[in-house]
């Protein structure tokens, strides 16, 4: 993944990062705020209580109208005020209080008592510097969380910069063993002991494992090959001793089945190990098709076309592309319909049928030994197409497998990624 790519882990870690220390400075914010509140609230208060006893006790005494609060009848004192003034009363008190807030600029803390003539008399504080300041502590806490993760993000993306190397070292590792790399291995990366260490391990076992059991396969299908092929030898000679009846000929053409079959295993094992080298030349590949088409033996009523667009020459192995087209051939003829036709052009060579086609397994997963992937695909041991895909690796070209959408298989070998 790219270092931007908001779906990375490290951007991901981050974000995670950035939301606990938002989540932590709200919190914070929060608290701090509310005791701030419950501070100015609590000065408020003993200001406007301090102010309101001078003056009561100035104007009882005198019955001088004080100069700096209010004096008013019920009907003009504000409700909330009332309120609490009569609640102070029925708990054994005699100054109510509220706190007036009204936006933007309208912040006053309110006092009341009774005096002797019945009236109440009010003293109002401002308390709006007050609020002013915890409007300017929010600002800076807020300014300080932004300020905070300008920084954090960043750092915590960089701590997260090794772990992320080494899942993408390990990514990458596994997709050379799928592709068939079984010597690739992650091996420890720093001396870090955690989970990325021990899944390492895990993989690093899996991939020795698992080469040490295709390894195990390829030599058991080599020995067998190699150990069949001379009963097999026998077997052809005295078969070729044979007078021609239909018996015999039967025979004969088991046996040459028993041969190809044994030359294809042998061949499978030597792809497997990876000691077969193409031989590259430049040659005409239309005329090299059609050169081996002719040769081929035809199928039980089935012909081959072959349609070339031009004189292509393509640097190439021929021994192999022939190996390559015999084998999609000999498919198309047993498995498919006619016509069976093979078209060239430039560096690729597509082979087209129009039987069933091929089934969903091996578009999905590729050719399998041992398997047809279908019934009505007739016979076979599903060698053909797996040593096809083993040459075209060999010769770095790319093999497809599709399904015509009016029916039938199409094989397509692309040479041009020579």
């Amino acid at each position: 993944m790219g270092l931007f790519n908001p779906r990375a882990l490290r951007w991901k870690i981050a974000a995670l990062t950035a939301l606990a220390c938002c989540a932590v400075a709200a919190v914070i914010a929060l608290l701090v705020r509310e005791d701030n509140r419950d501070q100015l609230i609590r000065v408020g208060r003993e200001r406007a209580t301090i102010q309101l006893e001078m003056e009561r006790e100035q104007y009882n005494g005198t019955e001088k109208r004080p100069t700096d609060i209010d004096l008013r009848t019920p009907e003009e004192t504000p409700a909330p005020l009332l309120r609490d003034l009569a609640e102070q009363r029925r708990l054994g008190g005699d100054i109510g209080l509220w706190y007036q807030v009204e936006k933007p600029n309208v912040h006053w803390m309110w006092a009341a008592t009774p005096v002797d003539d019945g009236r109440i008399l009010i003293a109002r504080t401002d308390m709006w510097l007050e609020e002013r300041s915890l409007q300017l502590q929010d600002r800076s806490i807020v300014t300080s969380v932004l300020v905070a993760l300008a920084v954090v993000v960043p750092l915590a993306a960089l701590a997260m910069e090794p772990v992320v190397r080494r899942l993408g070292h390990g990514a990458r590792t596994a997709r050379a063993i799928a592709d068939g790399d079984l010597d690739a291995r992650i091996g420890r990366r720093g001396r870090a002991r955690d989970e990325v260490t021990e899944m390492s391990a895990a993989v690093d076992e899996m991939a020795a494992a698992l080469q040490r059991r295709l390894e195990s396969e390829r030599r058991f299908t080599a020995d067998v090959a190699h150990e069949l092929r001379t009963p097999l030898m026998g077997l052809v000679t005295t078969a070729g001793l044979l007078p021609d009846d239909e018996v015999s000929g039967l025979l004969r053409d088991r046996v040459r089945a028993l041969n190809a079959l044994v030359e294809d295993l042998l061949e499978i094992s030597r792809l497997d190990a990876g000691i077969e080298r193409a031989d590259f030349d430049a040659v005409p590949l239309g005329e090299l098709v059609a050169d081996v088409v002719r040769r081929l033996e035809p199928g039980p009523g089935v012909t081959v076309t072959v349609s070339a667009g031009d004189d292509t020459r393509v640097r190439t192995d021929p021994r192999r592309v022939e190996r390559i087209v015999v084998n999609l051939v000999a498919n198309a003829q047993r498995h498919g319909a006619e016509p069976v036709g093979i078209t060239v052009t430039g560096s690729r060579i597509t082979v087209r049928d129009h039987g069933p086609g091929f089934p969903a397994a091996l578009l999905d997963e590729g050719p399998q030994r041992f398997r047809t992937g279908a019934s009505e695909r007739g016979r076979g041991h599903g060698l053909g197409l797996t040593v096809a895909q083993g040459q075209a690796g060999v010769l770095d070209a790319r093999l497809t497998f599709a399904n015509a959408p009016d029916g039938g298989a199409v094989a397509t070998l692309d040479l041009g990624r020579v």
